[in-house]
């Protein structure tokens, strides 16, 4: 699988296409992702009994139809991703396996509402999901009509947690995510009197997991299992698998992170004396290095002892950088033929948003840093690599900009799954007062 960080700083082609056709067909900024990288992400987690999409990294309809195609399922954080996953052509019943799973810090009443009526599974994190939906439940089988579903899963919080950034951390107490590990009897009983059973166990503990964290991780589910008992029939990995984004770090061992879950899978088995369904639950894993985001250099201007190269591209487009300083592999893409030998300096690289911070190339904190990068000009194309996940989801219109297109090569052939915004859409819904 080809990744932008094993490329040279001069870029020409994704998944075979041009960048510049792309880029003069489709427009900069402008989103493309490589199909054969996101079924090579899916391929590569073949050993686990289920992969479970967390669709919240990349939710293009486009993009949520290939995982289908590959056989993955979905995990959704709101009403609108329910809807996506429905359109894209999931359905909401499976006699085995939920295709599609709602997991949220609350019930939303819409949401509520819906899982309830379309009977899709849940995965509670909090007591008072337990009680929502015990209630809104039971209010259901009353009427007589087609009852929701009475299994449940719980996302349990152990009390302690990983990451890459603070803010990508989803355990211990600074974490909303999840219930606290010491109220899961409380959480069990709480369900019990609803007349609902937990099937399942959901632990998820931040992005960057190291395997002899995850081994902690482990030890926290199989305990919090033996709590809830043999109807336990699943347990959930979670997601936070690492990506390279950078020269220097290291790939996981999938094969040893497999592991680390099927061993404590193992215990359960041998505990309950029946076989226990071993998910788990990717994002950006799955969609990351698939994704380019294709900007033009609109400007090259000098500030003391820096050079900026300025893209029609800003955070308004991708906004991991100024949210976590996450880093991003780039390269230039020349407008006239490449010259391997075109030296290269040091660049900071910032986009058109009337904002300080709208730089691509800066650390967490706000601390702008340089990227070695090729002599460019205007009209020259700059790609930023590993943009597949939170890039076009956390999008925005601020500065009026329209969202950008988003384009995905699949089998040799780019299609447009996305038009970039128009004036019209981004007023759609405003309205002046008139007496």
């Amino acid at each position: 699988m080809t990744k932008i960080v094993d490329n040279p700083l001069l870029l020409t082609e994704i998944a075979g296409q041009s960048i510049a056709d792309l880029a003069s067909k489709y427009g900069t900024p402008c989103y493309v992702y490589n199909a054969e990288t996101m079924a090579g992400r899916v391929a590569d987690l073949a050993e686990f009994d289920v992969i479970r999409y967390a669709m919240k990294a990349c939710s293009n309809l486009a993009v949520l139809d290939l995982m289908r195609r590959h056989g993955v399922v979905v995990d959704t954080v709101s009403l609108g991703e329910i809807e996506r996953a429905r359109a894209s052509g999931y359905q909401t019943q499976h006699p085995q396996v939920p295709p599609i799973v709602y997991t949220a810090d609350i019930f939303d009443r819409e949401s509520l509402q819906s899982v309830i009526e379309q009977q899709i599974s849940v995965n509670l994190g909090s007591p008072d999901m337990i009680d929502q939906y015990g209630e809104a439940y039971q209010a259901a089988t009353q009427t007589g009509g087609q009852a929701p579903r009475r299994e449940i899963t719980l996302r349990i919080n152990p009390g302690f947690g990983h990451g890459h950034s603070q803010k990508t951390n989803t355990g211990g107490e600074q974490s909303k995510h999840g219930i606290w590990h010491d109220q899961l009897q409380q959480s069990i009983d709480q369900a019990g009197r609803y007349g609902l059973v937990v099937t399942g166990l959901h632990m998820h503990i931040g992005s960057g997991t190291d395997l002899a964290h995850l081994s902690q991780v482990c030890d926290a589910m199989v305990q919090a299992a033996t709590t809830v008992g043999p109807s336990v029939e699943m347990i959930s990995a979670g997601g936070g698998l690492p990506v390279v984004y950078q020269q220097g770090e290291q790939e996981i061992d999938i094969d040893a992170y497999y592991q680390l879950w099927d061993q404590a899978r193992q215990k359960l088995v041998q505990q309950f004396a029946h076989p226990v369904s071993l998910e788990i639950e990717p994002g950006r894993f799955l969609v990351a290095e698939s994704g380019y985001l294709l900007a033009e250099i609109r400007a090259v201007k000098t500030m003391g002892d820096n050079c900026y190269y300025l893209l029609d591209a800003g955070f308004n487009n991708l906004a991991r950088p100024i949210l976590y300083g996450s880093y991003h592999p780039m390269a230039i893409c020349p407008i006239q033929q490449p010259d391997l030998s075109r030296p290269t300096h040091e660049v900071v690289v910032g986009g058109p948003l009337c904002e300080s911070g709208d730089i691509f190339t800066q650390e967490e904190g706000g601390f702008v840093s340089r990227r070695i990068l090729p002599e460019a000009g205007i009209g020259d194309y700059l790609v930023i690599g590993c943009a597949g996940a939170y890039g076009a989801v956390m999008g925005s219109n601020y500065n009026s900009k329209p969202l950008a297109p988003e384009v995905l090569i699949e089998n040799g052939t780019p299609h447009l799954i996305r038009t970039r915004q128009t004036f019209d859409d981004l007023v759609r819904g405003e309205q002046i007062p008139r007496d």
